[in-house]
């Protein structure tokens, strides 16, 4: 930490000061030699304490002020669309399979045949992994492209989303 204690020392002291139990729920530590780390604080509450931040670590020698405006709105997109993988091979199995009894629950109640029902689980599906996978989810300053879209517009040949990290008070 900046004051050179641990972490484990600063809260220490700061529930010796303030006299409430603090816990930490979630950390995320991005250390990628060479990339553009970025990070973004919404609904800030004090300095560098926000109840939702995000950081993203792009992959690129590029350091212009394109990619670093990129990277500042493409913070700002993952913490309004809140993206739960980079890709849609990405995204837990878990998170898939609840979805998919959700999808055949819903249309078990509709009265469709069973192969049109199987049909539009297939798309049903498709569709949350593609608005839940960041690249392909639909930009948020321009909803008719996608993330990867406007990656590919940029016209930087390395530049690679390496990875990012969305953390929000209460989740």
């Amino acid at each position: 930490m900046k004051n050179g204690e641990t972490v484990e020392n600063n809260i220490v002291a700061l529930i010796a000061k303030i006299g409430e139990k603090i816990t930490i729920g979630k950390t995320k530590t991005i250390e990628n030699a060479g990339s553009l780390n970025n990070h973004y604080l919404h609904t800030v509450v004090k300095d560098n304490i926000a109840k939702l931040a995000v950081v993203v670590s792009l992959e690129t020698n590029d350091k212009s002020d394109n990619v670093i405006t990129f990277a500042k709105q493409l913070s700002m997109h993952i913490a309004a669309s809140n993206p739960l993988a980079l890709e849609s091979s990405l995204i837990d199995q878990s998170i898939i399979d609840k979805e998919q009894e959700l999808v055949t629950e819903e249309l078990k109640n509709s009265g469709k045949p069973e192969d049109i029902a199987k049909k539009i689980s297939m798309g049903k599906m498709n569709k949350f992994k593609e608005e839940n996978a960041l690249l392909t989810q639909a930009w948020v300053m321009e909803p008719k492209k996608k993330v990867q879209d406007v990656l590919k517009e940029l016209s930087i040949t390395d530049l690679k989303v390496k990875e990012f990290y969305r953390i929000k008070i209460g989740e």
